[in-house]
């Protein structure tokens, strides 16, 4: 018989972030308010699912959005570091289109190759570690369902692997907003289908999303 199985991958809430930088791997980033709400809102559209697994990133944004979930369903989550946010050289910094860091010549030379990308960690390594995880994922939950909190980039990069597209894209079209599923459903070890689908979309009019993933 086949067995379904469904790795959901859940990009965290909103972050605080009043500095609007780009948070990447720093620590002590944590939900807003708001991002808390988002977390509540993606356990509920789980709830009653077959999730027999919660993993996470190591990251406090994604730890706490795991923390509804695991408590809804009694488990105890796994920290994976697979599933971590992108390196970029930009952390810390301000990035937004004509501000901060981007306007200044010493920053150019991390420009030069956005296929790559020059200013982070490679797409081909994110999606490396994000396949394994998410295989890895799928065999321990086989027959049942498993959700891993994860970044936007590693999220959006592990689709597009999946769906054999090319990595190079522009970041404002990615298809991952915040708290939102991307459920990659397999026939044994065969996939079949990817879902995308926005458990927090109401809070989105009061997000002032800011920089990050």
């Amino acid at each position: 018989m086949t067995e379904r199985t469904t790795v959901h991958l859940l990009r965290h809430g909103e972050v605080y972030n009043p500095d609007k930088i780009l948070y990447g791997r720093l620590p002590e980033f944590h939900l807003s308010e708001l991002g808390q709400q988002m977390a509540v809102l993606a356990a509920e559209a789980l709830a009653g699912r077959d999730l027999v697994e919660v993993r996470s990133s190591p990251l406090e944004r994604a730890r706490e959005t795991a923390a509804p979930i695991s408590e809804k369903f009694g488990l105890t989550p796994v920290i994976d570091e697979r599933i971590i946010e992108a390196g970029n050289v930009f952390e810390g910094q301000r990035v937004s289109v004509g501000d901060g860091v981007l306007r200044q010549p010493r920053a150019w030379r991390h420009l030069w190759n956005p296929a790559r990308p020059s200013w982070g960690e490679p797409y081909k390594d994110v999606a490396a570690r994000m396949r394994a995880a998410v295989t890895d994922a799928r065999r321990s939950a086989r027959g049942h369902e498993t959700v891993l909190v994860s970044h936007q980039l590693p999220v959006w990069v592990s689709r597009l692997d999946a769906e054999r597209r090319p990595f190079m894209h522009d970041p404002r079209k990615r298809q991952c907003n915040l708290a939102s599923l991307t459920s990659f459903t397999f026939d044994d070890d065969e996939l079949v289908s990817i879902v995308y689908t926005e458990p927090a979309a109401s809070l989105y009019p009061r997000s002032t999303k800011g920089v990050g993933a």
